[in-house]
């Protein structure tokens, strides 16, 4: 079976004015190129509108960094999926681990999300991923496979929704796994879509956690990954377009 079509998503996290954010959705949506992966920018929720007006037609899809598990409410400071899509987005993270830990988001509350994002047409991108501690302690896989079942929503198709691995260790700090180590977890990912969901073959499952320029063609080649979801490195257009060209052709 050939790999799905890879996607480059870039997660702006809490960083950049407006100014800043609609240049570099401007030097991203320039450098795009029809017929590569699928690239996808997301902006603090502030920039979206102004980020998607800049995008125009270019082909480069507009995300979030999390939603509301509802869509209204009496939920002061949430933002719901619904919201999101009426002002252009196409997808949305969630899980990701930095709201996992700082806003003590477990699996459960991932999956609402994930099924939040879904009911709304959105495409949720899932993150699960582990610690340092829990790696050194020989339980990596099983940890994975336990966020990955809890945060998954039984709904849930190739066509909707993208699963991101990134080893909390790795995010921001400059360490990357070895291509060994992301072929493993991204192994018994793969193993774990197949045999719950009948398209498991066809689910994107990306790699995170300090991917760059120098280290994507490596990164992306290997077996089970079908793209990345990029921090720090897609703050710079030119990084982030380098990664994207990294990525193998033909998919």
């Amino acid at each position: 079976m050939s790999r799905p079509r890879a996607l480059i998503a870039g997660n702006w996290k809490m960083n950049g004015r407006l100014a800043e954010a609609t240049a570099l959705a401007a030097a991203v949506a320039a450098g795009a190129r029809a017929g590569g992966p699928e690239l996808l920018v997301c902006p603090p929720f502030p920039m979206l509108a102004a980020v998607k007006g800049v995008l125009g037609a270019a082909p480069v899809s507009l995300g979030a960094q999390d939603c509301h598990a509802k869509p209204a409410g009496a939920h002061t400071g949430d933002v719901s999926a619904e919201m999101l899509g009426d002002v252009g987005c196409r997808y949305v993270i969630v899980g990701h681990s930095e709201r996992r830990a700082d806003h003590g988001e477990g699996d459960a509350a991932v999956r609402a999300k994930a099924e939040a994002g879904m009911r709304a047409g959105l495409v949720p991108i899932v993150c699960v991923g582990e610690t340092l501690a829990e790696r050194d302690a020989g339980a990596a896989l099983a940890i994975v496979a336990a966020q990955l079942a809890g945060s998954i929503p039984a709904a849930a198709t190739a066509a909707t929704l993208v699963v991101a691995y990134e080893p909390v260790w790795a995010i921001g700090t400059g360490r990357t796994p070895t291509a060994a180590q992301v072929a493993e977890i991204h192994a018994k990912i793969r193993a774990d879509l197949v045999a719950r969901f009948a398209d498991g073959p066809a689910f994107r499952v990306l790699y995170g956690g300090s991917v760059k320029a120098a280290n994507a063609a490596e990164l992306l080649s290997v077996a089970n990954v079908d793209g990345a979801l990029v921090g720090g490195a897609a703050l710079k257009a030119d990084e982030f377009l380098a990664i994207a060209a990294a990525a193998p052709k033909g998919n």
